[in-house]
């Protein structure tokens, strides 16, 4: 649908006009700027009295008080917000009128003059010079504030949610609340990749398009390269690229990119999410544990400033020595069953439904255990919990607990009442893994998504020797919801993936 312009449009658009009439270019070539907004602010105040500040600022305009012969303005830039003064004597009587008659709220304008000190203590900018630097042609959609039990609540500029995220950039321009979520969401990825290179990981990259997927329980997007006549796959996992690096001789990789799913949107999922993965030779799952531990405290104290992080109205102590726990013992507790009284999958299937689970047909004993931890556990796990000992035939890349043909040497964390990472002891015996693999062709029919192809090369570098090692994946999305006290997953993702909206 192409763009009509409304009433308020319509206005702009003949101020645009008119601004080229009279000589003014509204999207000049150069700019100039000497100083952000907060560092004009700065300079002012590190310097003597008496002594000129000049500096020229750029930004967006935000609020303007007419005054007849003198304007008050505000403009902001990322750093902050600052006021303008422009005075008719001192900008000349062209300059004043075009301010005052063309230049709307939303334009971004360059202002050049000395810095001082209003009567009421504001720090500001007594303009001398000023000249637009982009028209906008669509006012920007207005926040609203208002008195709740004697504070100030700040209310969104958008009144569908939705459309928050459709427009993000008008979201961004209109909430500086939604811009601080996204500096601390990059504040948390720089202070993950510190900490893994800190502990001597090497950060690599492996192909996103892909001929086989594997490494995850999830579907695929496919598509298809004309020239090599050949079927890929987005990823859905670093996981059996990053482990071939063992082989090849590093003992510590991590990566930090783009895993996508072609499965449900949900509040903690999208189609395409970002993904921490590393793998570490000579660990097991246990030192994983350790390390995981260390990592987020590590993260929530440099993007928070402490590990004590409320989210969802509770306080979630990312600190402290997080509760370990089996799955078995987990699943007995909150869902009051022992599934290791119902050894087949047509008895455990019976017991789940009788105490109200779900238990889809067909589903493997190990996926309906599964389920169970979803249903009956996950929401309890509110402080960091690990889930430890998953069942063997739906972790097909974990080697097994000793002296436990049913359980494998996986963990789950949860934080929040959400899931957030997976870890294994990685299985590295090739023969094994072809086995492992084999018998998921057999248990998974053709379309589910459990039944990954089985991948030879993987299988082929396994038989040159895998070192023993420790894995390990994370959503740094869901993450970043922790950090920043968001319900969902949109919140932080800059631009999600939202149906088309039907017109």
């Amino acid at each position: 649908m192409s763009w009509q312009p409304n009433p308020l449009e319509e206005q702009r658009l003949d101020k645009l006009a008119r601004l080229r009439e009279i000589g003014i270019d509204p999207y000049p070539l150069r700019v100039e700027r000497t100083h952000t907004t907060h560092e004009a602010i700065a300079a002012f105040e590190a310097t003597t009295e008496g002594e000129p500040v000049k500096v020229i600022v750029c930004g967006r305009l935000l609020s303007v008080r007419d005054m007849g012969k003198t304007i008050f303005a505000h403009i902001g830039d990322e750093s902050g917000r600052l006021q303008l003064f422009l005075r008719r004597d001192d900008i000349g009587d062209e300059s004043h009128t075009t301010f005052k008659k063309l230049i709307d709220l939303g334009d971004f304008i360059q202002a050049g003059g000395e810095m001082f000190r209003t009567k009421l203590g504001e720090v500001s900018l007594h303009v001398r010079e000023w000249r637009l630097l982009s028209k906008a042609i669509s006012p920007l959609p207005v926040a609203k504030e208002q008195e709740v039990d004697g504070k100030i609540v700040r209310y969104s500029a958008f009144t569908d949610v939705e459309e928050r995220y459709r427009q993000r950039y008008a979201d961004l321009a209109a909430n500086p609340e939604v811009r601080d979520i996204f500096r601390k969401r990059a504040h948390l990825v720089s202070a993950l990749r510190r900490f893994m290179d800190d502990h001597d990981f090497l950060e690599v990259e492996t192909p996103i398009l892909q001929p086989l997927y594997g490494g995850a329980a999830a579907k695929p997007f496919t598509t298809y390269h004309n020239q090599l006549k050949q079927e890929l796959f987005l990823r859905i996992s670093f996981e059996l690229y990053l482990k071939r690096l063992l082989v090849g001789g590093y003992e510590r990789v991590y990566e930090i990119g783009r895993d996508f799913r072609n499965e449900g949107v949900s509040f903690k999922h999208n189609p395409e999410f970002t993904q921490l993965e590393f793998y570490a030779a000579y660990w097991d799952f246990h030192d994983v544990m350790d390390f995981t531990e260390r990592m987020v405290a590590y993260a929530a104290e440099a993007v928070l400033g402490t590990t004590d992080v409320v989210f969802n109205g509770k306080m979630l102590q990312l600190g402290q020595p997080w509760l370990r726990i089996t799955m078995r013992d987990a699943i007995k507790h909150f869902a009051e069953i022992d599934y290791m009284d119902y050894p087949d999958q047509a008895s455990l299937a019976a017991a789940v439904r009788k105490i109200g689970g779900e238990a889809p047909p067909g589903a493997p004993w190990g996926k309906l255990i599964d389920g169970l931890l979803g249903d009956f556990v996950e929401p309890h796990l509110i402080q960091p919990t690990i889930i430890m000992n998953y069942p063997r035939d739906i972790s097909p890349l974990a080697k097994a607990v000793p002296g436990d043909p049913l359980h494998v040497e996986r963990f789950e964390f949860f934080i929040g009442g959400m899931e957030m990472g997976n870890a294994f002891t990685e299985l590295n015996d090739p023969i094994d893994q072809r086995e492992r693999f084999e018998s998921l062709q057999e248990m998974f029919g053709k379309d589910d998504e459990e039944r990954n192809p089985i991948d030879e090369d993987y299988l082929r570098a396994m038989r040159y020797g895998m070192p023993p090692n420790g894995g390990f994946g994370m959503g740094i999305d869901r993450l970043a919801m922790l950090l920043t006290d968001s319900r969902t997953l949109r919140e932080v993702l800059l631009f999600p993936h939202l149906r088309e909206r039907e017109e």
